[in-house]
């Protein structure tokens, strides 16, 4: 039953909301996500600097990297690519480019309806942007069970076993070991609270980043006379065009839209939680860095994952393994045994930052639930980590159906409440737009331009002051004459 509700809800309506919603996003902000595509890498930079006493706009794309660079790269491209041939890669990249538009529009109105909570910190995402923006708690309340049960829960159990799987494969290590280790190592983060998981999601999301896209890109190099043939094929066989892939079509465009999802989470309504912790000048600078995150991920992180299963010589359609051995046979074909260690690794890294990241989904999501109440959380925390030692040495398969399922529930209420909030989102696209025409380096939001909506004023004062609007005026004015 599980299954037969999953295949239609993510086979059907998950491909119509976000391909459907993600493309009228895209032409109703004017392409958005290509307009600003070189404006990212400039936000980018800038995004390095932290106010005091608040996380800064880097440290937000980390924590949302940290969940978005996950299982779903590995395990779900190698899934995707068996079942719908090479023609899903290229169906997870239009996933990603009208995905870019749905993340640029949750993320800015994540940054936009974001509070302070009394540690002085900001927390916001759905759940927030649907009460203070739509006015509906009720929904609001929905969005965030959805999310502590898909992510806080779900996921965090088929992480764990995603992890103790590879690693029993490459090294032998038991499972209820690897399980302690990962209970004992995630315990301490979470007690550290999101500043904790912060700095660890700095240090570790970067760098498991680079050594991954370096490997992967080197065992690319090695075969780069073929790249170019694979890349064709890819974009055939996504339309029925390639003699061998061609009875994949419909199989290509489900199994590339519903991996793109997992792997990217644009639209599904969780990377706003973290995008709104940020200090930033103007809402819409975050939705810029956070659209440059699924760029990232899909089209680098998943792509080169793709090109190294589709050019092992191990690819085979029908392969019935699951994806994380796929990935450690193909680049073990290539490299050597140390292949697979390596993708074992790897994985141990994704799985541990994206925890963090999904066990901050919940935790936001049972602060607007409940309060600030500590004992809540706790319980909360608890349950994670025991959900993580069982998912450590139990296959959650049926978990894994009821996942899917509480996913597109998420992406079916964030999506609509993203359509009705949309002139919300024009309007400070339009001021961001106008100030960049203007000449500012770093548009600034000014609150008392916007008076009709629900704003926490202490996150977004009125008339504020900024050096960079300072700076800006300055250089707009005409220098004196010499006397």
């Amino acid at each position: 039953m599980l299954e037969m509700i999953n295949d239609f809800l993510s086979g059907k309506v998950l491909i119509v909301l976000i391909v459907g919603l993600g493309s009228y996003f895209t032409i109703r902000s004017r392409f958005v996500q290509f307009r600003h595509f070189f404006h990212m890498f400039s936000v980018f930079r800038d995004s390095l600097r932290s106010s005091a006493g608040q996380l800064s706009s880097f440290q937000a794309l980390m924590l949302s990297l940290a969940g978005r660079v996950g299982a779903g790269n590995i395990a779900g491209v190698g899934i995707a690519v068996t079942l719908g041939g090479p023609g899903a890669v290229f169906w997870m990249w239009v996933t990603a480019l009208v995905g870019m538009a749905s993340s640029f529009i949750e993320c800015s109105l994540a940054q936009l309806y974001k509070r302070k909570d009394s540690e002085g910190q900001f927390r916001g995402g759905p759940a927030f942007y649907i009460q203070h923006g739509l006015g509906k708690r009720w929904l609001g309340m929905v969005m965030a069970v959805l999310l502590l049960v898909t992510f806080g829960f779900a996921f965090n159990g088929l992480q764990s076993h995603a992890v103790t799987d590879s690693l029993k494969s490459a090294f032998n290590v038991d499972t209820r070991t690897t399980g302690i280790c990962l209970v004992v190592l995630l315990g301490l983060a979470f007690i550290g609270g999101i500043k904790r998981i912060a700095a660890i999601s700095d240090l570790l999301v970067p760098v498991k980043t680079l050594i991954y896209i370096a490997v992967t890109i080197y065992v690319i190099v090695l075969q780069i006379d073929h790249v170019p043939g694979m890349l064709m094929t890819i974009v055939r066989s996504a339309f029925g065009l390639d003699p061998v892939f061609g009875g994949l079509i419909g199989s290509a465009i489900v199994m590339g839209v519903k991996r793109g999802v997992f792997a990217n989470e644009a639209g599904l309504g969780s990377a706003p939680n973290v995008a709104a912790v940020a200090q930033v000048e103007h809402p819409v600078a975050q939705g810029v860095v956070q659209a440059f995150s699924v760029f990232l991920d899909t089209f680098v992180i998943c792509t080169c994952t793709a090109l190294l299963i589709l050019l092992s010589g191990i690819y085979d359609i029908g392969y019935d393994g699951n994806g994380i051995v796929l990935a450690q046979n193909s680049l073990a074909a290539v490299v050597g045994d140390w292949g697979r260690v390596f993708i074992s690794v790897a994985l141990a890294l994704f799985v541990f930052t994206s925890i963090l990241y999904n066990y901050y989904l919940g935790e936001n999501s049972l602060r607007f639930l409940f309060g600030e109440k500590m004992q809540t959380i706790i319980i909360y925390r608890i349950a994670v980590l025991v959900l993580i030692m069982w998912g450590a040495v139990v296959d959650l398969k049926d978990v894994l159906a009821f996942a899917d399922i509480t996913m597109t529930m998420l992406a079916f209420v964030n999506l609509i409440a993203l359509a009705m909030l949309f002139k919300v989102v024009k309007r400070i696209l339009n001021d961001y737009d106008a100030q960049r025409r203007a000449g500012v380096k770093t548009p600034v939001f000014d609150s008392s331009q916007f008076p009709d909506l629900d704003l926490d004023r202490n996150a977004w004062p009125a008339n504020p002051t900024r050096q960079s609007t300072q700076d800006a005026e300055a250089a707009a004015k005409p220098a004196p004459e010499a006397r």
